[in-house]
């Protein structure tokens, strides 16, 4: 790339809050993050492209063209942007998009943050090289920390990137069931109608309201197959069973952490809880049945669940019941709920939480 190209990329990364950090510039982190957004963005090409290239599988066309309903519902019936974002396709020959590193203490489900210029503080550090994220995992546990990488099939540039394409749709999740495709496109489309610095539990639990709400309109105006209601109803199902289990693991280790026992004593109580959970997982499993190939990545999971992995995954759970019942608030009306979202943004971080948590019942 040549110094023009430098330029850009140095660009993009500071556009994408992936760049310097708060403490310093860590010129090798910025250089990995615009470099591989730069290259996912060269490989996408617009979605009608693919639709008339002979060598593209008729599958893929298939799935091409549903992304591009659910694009089109997306804005007009959820009223999310309507902008170049997912109407271009990439394959980048990998299996994750990124690969996210989170860390915490060994006896803390409080995240470690990096701060960037635009995204702000946030509890993960992402990667587009699965060894570099390894590595970086391997240099937080040296100092002490549990860490954890786990890949992740798309991100949202929050808009920025718009100028330039857009996100692109991915092989990562391309392949997804119809309603868990939907359910991704409002979710990182959500990140583009909102999003609010240093707090993430508020930004992702924002997203993830919009992506249940969202499906369940998809599926209820559109005429779809029982089959595709019924694997919703039963991923939701997995899900809220999975996401049950966890919230009482972190909620044994938060009272646990909080508490005044010795460090000894709560490492051993840590490991009790932690077995506790796993069986409860087991017997999940075996409940759902089915292909095993299915659950492989929570499979994973659990296998490596630890204090960072309890600590990322509660941003995603926290305020969601708060959120649906804003949208009940706003008598369900899509431009009204995300007024009053944002007006919400406005107050205080501990504020607006508790105001969540009030109207949800909490």
């Amino acid at each position: 790339m040549n110094f023009n190209g430098r330029l850009v990329a140095l660009s993009l990364a500071a556009a994408l809050g992936l760049g310097a950090c708060a403490s310093g510039t860590d010129l090798g982190y910025v250089w990995q993050s615009a470099s591989g957004h730069l290259a996912m963005l060269n490989a996408a090409r617009p979605v009608p492209d693919w639709v008339v290239d002979g060598q593209s599988p008729d599958k893929l066309k298939e799935r091409l063209a549903l992304s591009q309903h659910i694009r089109r519902f997306a804005s007009r019936e959820l009223k999310l942007p309507d902008n170049p974002s997912y109407t271009r396709y990439a394959d980048l020959k990998r299996p994750a998009a990124i690969w996210n590193v989170v860390a915490a203490p060994e006896l803390s489900l409080k995240l470690k943050t990096w701060c960037f210029p635009i995204a702000g503080c946030v509890g993960y550090r992402g990667y587009f090289d699965e060894s570099a994220a390894e590595a970086q995992a391997e240099r937080l546990r040296a100092q002490g920390l549990e860490a954890s990488v786990y890949p992740v099939p798309a991100y949202s540039t929050l808009g920025w990137m718009n100028w330039a394409g857009g996100d692109p749709l991915l092989n990562t999740f391309i392949n997804y069931r119809e309603a868990e495709l939907a359910r991704l496109l409002f979710h990182e489309l959500a990140h583009q109608v909102l999003y609010v610095k240093n707090d993430t539990t508020f930004n992702e639990s924002f997203a993830t309201a919009v992506e249940r709400l969202g499906v369940e309109r998809y599926l209820a105006s559109a005429a779809k197959t029982q089959d595709t209601s019924r694997e919703w109803l039963d991923f939701l199902e997995r899900r809220r069973a999975f996401r049950e289990l966890t919230r009482g693991t972190r909620e044994r280790l938060s009272a646990l952490y909080d508490s005044e026992l010795p460090a000894e004593r709560q490492r051993a109580e840590k490991d009790e809880i932690m077995r506790a959970f796993r069986a409860g997982y087991a017997a999940l499993r075996e409940r759902w049945g089915g292909d095993p190939a299915r659950f492989r990545l929570s499979d994973r999971w659990v296998a490596r669940a630890n204090n960072a992995t309890f600590g990322a995954q509660a941003a995603y759970d926290e305020l969601v019941p708060g959120f649906e019942a804003l949208f009940e608030l706003q008598g369900r009306d899509w431009e009204r709920f995300y007024a009053a979202a944002r007006q919400l943004a406005e107050r205080p971080k501990d504020e607006r939480h508790r105001f969540l948590k009030e109207i949800a019942g909490a």
